[in-house]
């Protein structure tokens, strides 16, 4: 299976701060940007996972977290949104899905 998704995994370790409902911090590494296409041609996504966590740690259950990242038109800090489509989801997952098999390889 190919695809023809657009991502970044050259692993400059670049990180977020997320903040839960609760007030709570917590930093998380971006493992792939993503760019979508087709009906998703104008959306970017982000998969994030715990910072401190290795990739390659197989004895490790690690939650990826995704997003639709919005990019502020001032320059400043975008915003994340929630992906709310089951049909982003599987856009998603085919991509990330496609990752892990080129960094298996």
């Amino acid at each position: 299976m190919s695809h023809d998704h657009n991502h970044d995994h050259d692993h400059e370790h670049d990180f977020i701060t997320l903040v839960d409902d609760e007030g709570n911090e917590g930093l998380f590494e971006i493992l792939l940007t993503i760019d979508g296409e087709d009906e998703f041609a104008n959306k970017q996504y982000v998969l994030l996972f715990p910072a401190g966590v290795e990739e390659d740690d197989s004895q490790t259950d690690v939650e990826l977290l995704a997003y639709q990242y919005i990019e502020a038109e001032d320059g400043q800090e975008g915003e994340l949104r929630n992906i709310e489509t089951d049909t982003e989801w599987d856009m998603i997952e085919e991509v990330f899905n496609a990752f892990v098999e080129e960094e298996e390889a």
